[in-house]
């Protein structure tokens, strides 16, 4: 209670700023929560499909999972040596300047996040109808409509308090595993009555583009595990808990998506496998019977909790953009009260459901899938240039440089390979690339701008600042 008293009399020293409030527990549900989401459950399909046989899809998971967590590894050093809300954008903007790391926040803040969001909503919304549409797909407008719900509650809760949003992520975490796990133990009791049959490398698809786009479908399944670096202002002791979260969230999802492929297989052969739209949902109406609507259920629980955890990271990129002047600057305010980042998770909200008025969604991500994997390795290549040209950094955490190194060959063969095979998304997606430059030419870096739009940009932000009640990193006492 003492505490509280003293957090409500501010001294005029006291900054208003985001507070560590995140323990061990809680960074390890967010990564978890912002992994499993609907790539499980969808992404089978797309790895068996240029992959070609079971085995050599069961590799390209585990291999998957391993390059995810060489990545963490990285990040953890990078981490705990540039200590700021953004992650990727924080080390790109200290280590290559401004350019590139807006370059950078266009496409994870304007294109990547707010899409992935809305089709981890929408797959919420399908998945929570299903039981209502045994037989057919749920209504196209119905979906949007509950997508959209999702979206607005997490946000409500977001800005409410970071606790809530933390106990959000730790509830729905649990429930996604529990779900998997069910599957797993389904699959571990038809392996033991020996329905091993499928397990084969039949078929197996040797091209080495096909073999280099079957990581695609399966890192996407892995994608976001580099989001507690996004709120690490907000985590306790980082320097401890930043890589015992990674590395104990990386690992558990590694053998759940390993395992949960092999339950899947133990019961469907590859043909229904690549003929179905929710591998997880013919798994049960093959082995559950009349308890199959249940994962349907589980389903829509682990994709809610994949929203908020792209809901509660992204909007600190939106606020780490604004500190350096590369997003507005209402963006950089916090609420007074609740010290939560209120503007740039609402912001995150509208631009994830301006995107459920597209129907063409999974193009877009297709689109840009080799531009988020080349600005991770941008971010990664940030640890050995450091090495080189800030040797005197603090590093409580110093990564072999082998693993970088190891890291960004990987990253070439699966961005550079599935260029020559589809370079019709690609040139799509260098299109949406570019679309930053003139925007950073006429945002930033044109400093004298007219009377008039300064005018309205101030006063703009002054209303807002009214509506939601924030402030800027300014003393209490401005207030």
């Amino acid at each position: 209670m003492e505490d509280e008293k003293k957090d409500e009399k501010k001294g005029e020293g006291d900054e208003i700023a985001l507070k560590p409030k995140m323990s061990l527990l809680n960074g390890i549900t967010v990564i978890v929560g912002s992994i499993i989401g609907s790539g499980i459950f969808v992404s089978p399909a797309g790895v068996l499909l240029h992959t070609g046989s079971v085995n050599l899809s069961l590799i390209v998971w585990t291999i998957s999972g391993v390059f995810s967590m060489v990545g963490a590894y990285c990040y953890a050093e990078l981490g705990t040596m540039i200590r700021k809300s953004g992650a990727d954008y924080a080390y790109i903007m200290e280590t290559f300047g401004p350019f590139w790391a807006f370059v950078r926040l266009w496409i994870e803040c304007m294109i990547v996040r707010p899409c992935s969001q809305a089709i981890v909503a929408l797959t919420f919304s399908v998945y929570v109808m299903k039981p209502f549409f045994p037989e057919c797909q749920p209504p196209d407008d119905a979906a949007r409509l509950l997508a959209a719900c999702c979206i607005l509650i997490l946000t409500v809760i977001n800005c409410y308090d970071v606790k809530w949003a933390t106990r959000v992520q730790d509830v729905f975490t649990y429930a996604k595993l529990l779900a998997l796990f069910v599957i797993i133990g389904s699959g571990a009791y038809q392996l033991i009555n020996g329905h091993t049959e499928h397990f084969t490398f039949m078929n197996t698809n040797t091209q080495v583009t096909s073999i280099a786009l079957s990581f695609y479908s399966g890192l996407f399944a892995y994608n976001g595990w580099n989001y507690l670096n996004f709120i690490i202002e907000e985590l306790k002791d980082p320097v401890r808990n930043l890589p015992l979260a990674i590395a104990i969230s990386c690992t558990l999802v590694t053998i759940v998506y390993v395992f949960t492929n092999v339950a899947f297989y133990t019961t469907l052969s590859p043909a229904e496998v690549l003929g179905s739209e929710a591998v997880a949902v013919s798994f049960a109406n093959k082995l559950f019977g009349p308890l199959a609507w249940t994962i349907p259920v589980f389903v829509a629980l682990s994709t809610f909790g994949a929203v908020n955890g792209i809901l509660l990271t992204s909007s600190r990129l939106f606020y780490a953009g604004a500190l350096h002047g590369q997003m507005p600057e209402l963006l950089t305010m916090i609420q007074s009260k609740r010290l939560t980042p209120t503007p740039a998770v609402i912001a995150m909200a509208i631009l994830s459901m301006l995107y459920l008025t597209s129907s063409n969604i999974f193009a877009l991500i297709n689109y840009v899938g080799f531009a988020t994997w080349l600005s991770i390795g941008a971010s990664v290549l940030c640890l050995p240039w450091l090495r080189w040209k800030q040797p005197n950094l603090e590093r409580p955490i110093k990564v072999n440089l082998i693993w970088p190194i190891l890291y960004l060959l990987a990253t070439v063969f699966v961005t550079a390979v599935p260029m020559i095979a589809s370079p019709v998304e690609t040139g799509i997606g260098l299109l949406m690339i570019l679309t930053s430059v003139p925007v950073y030419l006429v945002c930033c870096m044109w400093k004298q701008k007219p009377r008039w739009f300064v005018a309205c940009t101030l006063c703009i932000t002054s209303a807002m600042q009214k509506v939601f009640v924030v402030v800027g990193k300014a003393k209490t006492a401005q207030l």
